[in-house]
């Protein structure tokens, strides 16, 4: 008999292992700069979208991409009362169109919850991911 009420785990899949995997993208470095305590990992389809630069745009580099996902998370951080989940918004520039319009208003959400030990840790991705 199990002492688990839910029986013996049959397959577990880690947050290293989803790192290590490239479902989730380490930016804690960046994080931490940008003043958020926690390890923080975006999605691969975050960073796809959101971070690379899609081919052909000019005026756009990956380290200034991802400082504005990152330091949009922490001004909501600081705005929100509690909770382990915040959406959150951020223009990002994926054309060569000059001024930014609608089109370019991203919606995201970051949850945190346990990581592989227990500790807090943040994912970053689209509202419709879990």
């Amino acid at each position: 008999m199990t002492d688990n009420i839910f029986g013996d785990v049959i397959y577990s899949y880690s947050r290293a292992q989803a790192i290590e995997d490239g479902v989730l993208c380490d930016v804690s470095e960046v994080a931490r700069e940008a003043g958020i305590k926690f390890p923080v990992a975006v999605t691969s389809t975050v960073w796809d979208r959101y971070v690379e630069v899609p081919a052909g745009v000019k005026a756009q580099d990956k380290q200034g991409r991802l400082w504005d996902v990152l330091y949009m998370l922490r001004v909501a951080i600081a705005k929100a009362a509690d909770g382990s989940l915040i959406n959150y918004q951020l223009y990002v520039r994926n054309s060569n169109r000059q001024r930014l319009d609608r089109r370019d208003l991203v919606n995201l959400k970051a949850v945190c919850g346990p990581g592989d030990n227990g500790e807090p840790v943040i994912t970053i991705m689209l509202p419709e991911e879990d």
